[in-house]
């Protein structure tokens, strides 16, 4: 009789082990799930509708709103920001942006139609080498990258002006809703640097 009591409780105990281990197995992968997606949602590359925010400062991670960016001024960096989540993408370098506004009059037609009330945006990765595209020439109205100074033109597609960059910066096409500096569609052009070492030119 002993012998059959010992066996159902084993077998309860049993029982027992195995549906707290289904819970605990359930209670760990929930977050490592919510984990994954936010993961996922960082790196992803601008997507439309993406608001911009602030990337770094004591406003970092806070929406941009045009009259943020003040004509003429240097160049804001940011990383868009999912709409519904708010989880900014700043898991990958080259989702980094550069933000400025300029005057309308001197925009190429190309680059009108992708800024919003003068303000346009770009990869924040210079096309050389990788680095942050950081200074500004406000006389000139040039970005210029830090490390080996190439220089580009944020009125007309950022186009190379100076330097040894082998190509121009992305653009991103931007639009206005309501107080937010918003994404309108994907980057246009290359995303990226050239690796040191290599002939920027591919011969």
């Amino acid at each position: 009789m002993s012998d059959g009591r010992e066996r159902a409780d084993s077998a309860r105990n049993l029982k027992r082990r195995r549906v707290l281990q289904a819970c605990c197995s359930v209670a760990f992968s929930g977050p490592a799930v919510v984990r994954a997606d936010e993961a996922e949602e960082a790196l992803a590359a601008p997507q439309e509708n993406d608001a911009l925010a602030f990337a770094y400062g004591d406003r970092a991670g806070q929406v941009i709103a045009p009259a943020d960016v003040v004509l003429g001024a240097k160049q804001i960096l940011a990383y868009p920001m999912h709409p519904t989540t708010q989880r900014v993408r700043d898991g990958s370098r080259l989702n980094q942006l550069i933000v400025v506004r300029v005057d309308t009059s001197k925009l190429a037609a190309d680059t009108l139609t992708r800024a919003a009330d003068g303000i346009v945006a770009y990869s924040g990765v210079c096309t050389h080498t990788g680095c942050d595209v950081t200074d500004w020439y406000a006389d000139v109205v040039h970005f210029k990258c830090p490390c080996h100074e190439s220089e580009f033109d944020p009125c007309d597609g950022a186009r190379v002006v100076g330097g040894p960059a082998p190509w121009q910066l992305a653009a991103l096409p931007l639009k206005i809703a309501g107080a937010a500096l918003v994404v309108a569609g994907p980057f246009v052009g290359r995303v990226g640097f050239q690796p040191p070492g290599l002939d920027p030119f591919g011969q």
